[in-house]
Parts: structure tokens; sequence; C-alpha cells
């Protein structure tokens, strides 16, 4: 009742002034909250057009893929390249830098960013992150020009009314406006990041061509950057989601660096969300946390003293529910600090410290360089390298994954019972856990050979005769 008053008061403060055809900007918060425009005013300048042009290739031929006619067409189906036009949207963050999603520069040979007054600007790609969808463009001449400050994206709350700015479906420049309708949502595909990430929704309402736009907050501050939509109809459903303003800002505080990728630390930990039956065997009044399955040797985690069967509960002070949130607070964090991981370990609750480090850092890094297989045999001509667990991490595969993955052959119909990807695990009857292993297999001269290779999710054996 009180918040019904204060508004009835405050309507009738501005009803003179409406009725004797007056306009002001408003004064004061509350008068903000009639009016979008002084956000708009504040934040529109910011937010840019991208077009971008890349080259597809493109198959002239409708029998390309028929398995008769391909044969007598072969000479007229060669793919032939043209350009293809993307419209997307930007944010300028200073320091002459835009920031927009990933997937509407991706392999762009030629970026164009328009202002909302219509300058225009060559802008070229310094960082590009598949993994967050996020991708940073240095405009040509561009230093002096509006900007938007960052918000902390984790002071925003559910209900926080927000606008979306981006220019929809090519129309222009266009204002939406909403509220935060969720906070740690997972996307909809993607790269890693998305496939089990963390983001802002809202309902207000997002169109292809908002790719890359900001949503701000009522002081026109960068709440996060739109990215995507769930939606049958291709248009908007009131569901969309943006990368959060802090990853954003970690991202173009390595670019400004001069980074030319994103390094987060890297964990070398495989962890699963917490239900009811395991919180129940834990002892826990609700599902909560992490639990942690398997832990590189190489990883910080462990060194700290992390082990499988605990439970993370936070780490820097931020509660986990999901594995993407734990992904999404490891790239906010600086590479060489210690930050607290709070832990459920033996039914007691423990805070152990736990340095941020890079892949490259960790002491087994990728495992050894490729080597390729000459001597005579099954294997003569694979290229093979050591699966180390952070390298099975990397490749999706799992982490107590043991042997030499298959990276390439060069004698392809000698190694015909081979593919990229596989990784041989078992040769003759022995395991194989390392390259020297597989070398010392691989050094014989038997003329039957039985291998076991773990190929897309599944085990397949093969019997060779020489």
């Amino acid at each position: 009742m009180k918040r019904i008053i204060q508004s009835l008061v405050l309507v009738l403060a501005l009803m003179p002034a409406s009725l004797a055809g007056e306009t002001r900007v408003p004064d004061s918060p509350g008068e903000v909250q009639l009016s979008f425009s002084p956000v708009v005013d504040r934040a529109a300048p910011a937010v840019v057009n991208i077009y971008a042009t890349r080259l597809v290739a493109e198959r002239v031929s409708p029998f390309f893929d028929d398995p008769f006619f391909s044969e007598f067409f072969r000479d007229f189906s060669m793919p032939r390249q043209r350009e293809q036009n993307s419209l997307g949207s930007g944010v300028i963050v200073g320091e002459g830098l835009v920031v927009s999603n990933f997937h509407v520069v991706e392999n762009a040979t030629d970026i164009r960013v328009v202002l909302a007054d219509r300058r225009e600007y060559a802008g070229q790609l310094v960082l590009a992150d598949e993994e967050a969808d996020i991708a940073v463009i240095r405009l040509d001449g561009g230093e002096d020009l509006p900007a938007l400050d960052f918000a902390d994206s984790d002071a925003v709350a559910v209900g926080d009314l927000v606008l979306a700015i981006g220019n929809p479906f090519g129309v222009g420049q266009t204002v939406s406006s909403g509220i935060i309708s969720g906070l740690a949502r997972s996307g909809q595909g993607g790269g890693a990041f998305n496939a089990g990430g963390y983001f802002i929704q809202t309902d207000a309402p997002i169109n292809p061509g908002n790719s890359g736009g900001a949503l701000v907050d009522m002081q026109g501050r960068l709440v996060g950057i739109n990215t995507q939509i769930v939606t049958r109809s291709g248009g908007s459903n009131g569901i969309g989601f943006a990368i959060p303003a802090n990853l954003v800002a970690r991202v173009v505080e390595q670019a400004a660096a001069g980074a030319a990728s994103f390094t987060r630390p890297w964990a070398g930990i495989e962890v699963q969300p917490v239900d009811a039956d395991i919180a129940e065997a834990l002892g826990l009044d609700r599902p909560q946390g992490l639990l942690v399955r398997a832990l590189a040797p190489a990883s910080s985690f462990a060194e700290a003293g992390v082990r499988p069967g605990d439970v993370i509960l936070e780490i820097g002070g931020h509660a986990l529910d999901a594995p993407g949130e734990l992904s999404f607070r490891l790239s906010l964090q600086e590479l060489g600090s210690i930050v607290p991981l709070t832990l459920l370990s033996d039914g007691a609750r423990r805070i152990v410290g736990v340095e941020m480090r890079a892949a490259a850092a960790a002491s087994e890094a990728i495992g050894a360089a490729p080597v390729t297989i000459a001597r005579p045999g099954p294997f003569q001509g694979l290229v093979v390298q050591e699966l180390s667990p952070l390298l099975a991490e990397q490749l999706g595969l799992r982490r107590e994954l043991e042997g030499v993955i298959v990276l390439g052959m060069e004698n392809p119909g000698r190694a015909r019972n081979f593919q990229p990807g596989d990784v041989i695990s078992q040769v003759n009857g022995q395991a194989i856990r390392s390259m020297a292993d597989f070398l010392a297999a691989a050094d014989d001269d038997r003329r039957t050979w039985q291998m076991v290779i773990e190929r897309g999710g599944g085990r397949v054996f093969l019997t060779w005769r020489g």
C-alpha cells in the first residue's frame, strides 16, 4: 500500500506539467521509472551496429551429394567461394575497443562498425573467445568515443529493470525494456561455456541482430552482452540470455593488455551437481554444491587438498550448484591469485586456498609432442600424441581415459583402420598409459595384432594381420 501511495503522489506531482504541455528531465530515481529516456540518452550512443563479411564455400551442383550422379558431375560440383554478410550489435567499452559476440564476427574477412550517429569505422578483431562467445574489436581511429561503464553483474537481482539495446532484424537501433528474469541460467548450445554456462536471463525482447548488443541497468551501465534467445518462431518469446558484465570485463581487460586469446584458470577437476539422493547420503539438509568426481594430478585443486568425494560449496564466497557456475567463477579470477574454496569433506566444512593457474602452467601441460610412427606395421604413418588429462579435457574426452590419441595419418591407405580422434588404449593385451608404453608395444615384428580403441564414446576391437 505504501508503494502505491508513493506512486500516486509522484503521478500527481508531475500531472500539472504534463497538462501544460511541458517536458522536463526526471530529477529523481522515482521519476526515472516513468521514462527510460535519460537512461537511453546515456547508453545508446555507445551501442553500435557491426557488419561482418566472410567468405563461404558454395556448392554449385545439385547432384553434389547424390551417390550416383556425383560421379558424373564431379568436375561441375567443385565449391566456389562467395561473400556472406552478417549483422549484429556491439558495445563500445573504451580505449577504442568494441565488444560483441564471437558468432557475429566468426571467420570475418572484413568488419565495419557503425555508430548511432552514423559514423563508420573499420574494425580489427583483436581477441576472440568462442567458449564464452565474446569478441573484442579495435576501431581504427576510434579512441575518443562514448563508452559504457561496467556494472557489477553479481549485484543484479531478479526483478531489476533493464534495457536491451541493439539492431534487431536490421531495422535500426532499437530499445526494449524488461526485467532480470533469472540468474545462473544455462544457454542453448554453442561452445563449452555455453553448453553449461552462466547467463543472465531477461524478458526484454531480444531478436536476431541484437546479438552483441547491450543489456543495461537504470544507471546506464553495462549489465551484460546479449547473446542468445529461446525461440520456436525465430523471434523473441521473452526468454533471452546475456553474458554477465563481470566476465566481459575480464576478457576486455586481457584484450586491452594485448592478448589475442582469453586465458582462464585451469581447474583439472571433474564435478557433478549434488542431487537429493547424494545430499541425503552426505547428511546435507538440501542439495547444494558440486561433488568432486576426479582430479588431474597437476590440478591446483588437488594440490590444495581437494579429493574425490569432497563437495565444493563455495568459491571466492560464491555458492556453487552447477558445473557451469564453477567454470564461470574460475574465469573471473586473476591468474596467480589464491582463491578460498569452501568444502564439505568427511562430513566437516573446511576452507582451503587454491592457486589460479593457466593450463600452460600445469606441470603436465598438454603432454608430449606428437610423434609420427615410421616403423612398418599397423601404426605406420600414424601421427599420435600422449593423452594427458588436460588434453582429454580440452578435447571433451573422459578425464580418466588413458592412451595415445590419433591426430592424423600420413599414410591413409596403410592406416585405414584408424580415424583422427581415436584413442589407442590397448595393444596386444598391454595397457597403453603413455607414449613410452605405445612405442614399446609398437616395436614388434609380429604379424597379427590386436588393439582396443576408444572411439566416439564406445570401444572398438581391431585385429590386424600383416
